[in-house]
């Protein structure tokens, strides 16, 4: 399925218990690094449990475009010939990443210090969302970027010949910013230094580490996070192993724990505590979740998930906790509209800028379906549940975001009506075979 082609509606309803084991597709923004930064080291590197959904492609074909050799040697699996830093070339097209902001994000900061322009565009919801939070930055260095009004996509990106090493205090906690400015202090003579209030997911960091590079990482009285980077190092290609990515299980996760006498075991999860903030708050919220067979891989935590219906309870969720659990929010306002009591989902600010105004898309759409919610003062969700599903019934836009619409497929597994989305082309850009994955288990999804 591709964003591009017509929509494609899908309903969602009861049909019982949901049963067996899964595996759920790589981690994205580890898969979107592991093509990056194997398209900078010298030499060969290899990739196993690649996402291939659409987001993770259009890196792979624009390091292709960039002067990398990229092969798919099998499902899941790649091989990468880098350029080493500094070593891309100009592009010979336009650089479309679909839908993909962590690819456009990141990809700005590697052209930023590459003496050459290139031209990124994306589809609609992409071409909507604000770049200013990373152009502003990166301008810092000595690139210029030529861009719609908000630094919005199709942006010319001019990168700079002479890049001037930074120091940048992030304003807001974004990993997507942080990982930007990095790439673009990686061809930087001397030390890049991002500072960030409160810690984000910490792939960049660990990844370029695993490549060669010189970093490290302290904490400052008062919490900010320190990542100091020695700029042009020579990276080495390496083998990465990518873990099953923890923003695709929360949605059979949140299904099992609201769809009564359910039972599922979701292998190979990525559980970096930068990453497990949804787990934290279900477990709070009375979630029968049980972490079996932990191990580390590449450098990341990984476990199995099992997990149980549970009767789920309200509960606050303070706002220090978003950036742990910034993609995770829709489908953990679906489990508080069948748990009791009152959720508050605190500074969620954050949410209007992703693929769609998220915050809006949740509350409306919960509404929609019958739920008690709103959203209040300084970005707060607000949901108040009565210990059973709302009745659903609605159909669901998503705006190509395909989040919402993997949450609202999951709120329908569970409701007395059914749900349905307007367009599930987009899940294919982070979880392909969602749908069939969920049927397996036990769930009613199925076309207009």
């Amino acid at each position: 399925m591709s964003s591009s082609e017509a929509p494609q509606p899908l309903w969602s309803r009861p049909r019982g218990a949901l049963k067996g084991t899964l595996t759920v597709p790589g981690d994205k923004s580890i898969s979107h690094r592991a093509l990056m930064f194997g398209a900078l080291a010298l030499g060969e590197t290899t990739v196993e449990g690649l996402l291939e959904g659409e987001d993770v492609l259009r890196t792979a074909q624009a390091m292709r475009q960039l002067g990398a050799t990229v092969e798919r040697l099998g499902e899941g699996s790649w091989r990468l010939q880098g350029r080493g830093v500094g070593g891309l070339c100009e592009p010979d097209d336009v650089l479309d990443m679909g839908n993909s902001g962590t690819g456009a994000r990141l990809l700005m900061g590697l052209l930023a210090t590459h003496p050459f322009t290139s031209v990124l565009t994306g589809d609609a919801s992409l071409r909507k969302r604000p770049m200013a939070r990373v152009t502003v930055p990166l301008s810092h260095f000595g690139a210029t970027f030529t861009g719609r009004s908000g630094g919005r996509l199709p942006l010319a990106v001019t990168g700079t010949a002479t890049p001037v090493p930074q120091t940048y205090e992030l304003p807001v906690a974004s990993a997507q910013v942080k990982s930007a400015v990095l790439l673009a202090g990686l061809n930087t003579p001397g030390v890049t230094t991002v500072i960030e209030p409160e810690a984000t997911r910490d792939h960049s960091e660990l990844m370029l580490r695993a490549f060669g590079a010189d970093l490290t990482v302290s904490v400052r009285d008062d919490g900010a996070r320190v990542i100091t980077l020695v700029g042009q190092p020579e990276l080495t290609g390496r083998a990465v192993k990518v873990p099953g990515d923890p923003s695709s299980a929360a949605f059979p996760v949140v299904a099992a724990l609201i769809v009564p006498g359910s039972h599922i075991v979701v292998r190979n999860v990525g559980m970096n505590p930068l990453r497990t903030g949804l787990f934290t708050t279900l477990l709070e919220m009375g979630a029968d979740i049980k972490l079996v067979n932990e191990r580390e891989e590449a450098g990341e935590p990984v476990a199995d998930l099992e997990v149980r219906y549970s009767a789920l309870k309200g509960v606050t969720v303070p706002p220090e906790r978003a950036p742990s659990m910034i993609d995770e929010y829709p489908i953990l306002s679906v489990a508080a509209a069948c748990a009791s009591g009152e959720t508050r989902m605190l500074g969620l600010a954050e949410l209007r800028v992703k693929e769609s105004d998220r915050l809006a898309a949740m509350a409306d759409g919960l509404k929609a379906c019958g739920a008690d919610t709103e959203v209040a003062e300084n970005d707060t969700l607000v949901v108040r549940g009565t210990g059973q599903p709302p009745r659903g019934g609605a159909m669901i836009p998503v705006n190509l975001d395909h989040r919402i619409g993997m949450s609202y497929l999951v709120l329908g597994m569970t409701t007395a009506e059914a749900v349905g989305i307007d367009d599930a082309s987009a899940i294919a850009t982070s979880f392909p075979g969602f749908a069939d994955m969920m049927i397996e288990l036990g769930a009613d999804i199925h076309g207009a």
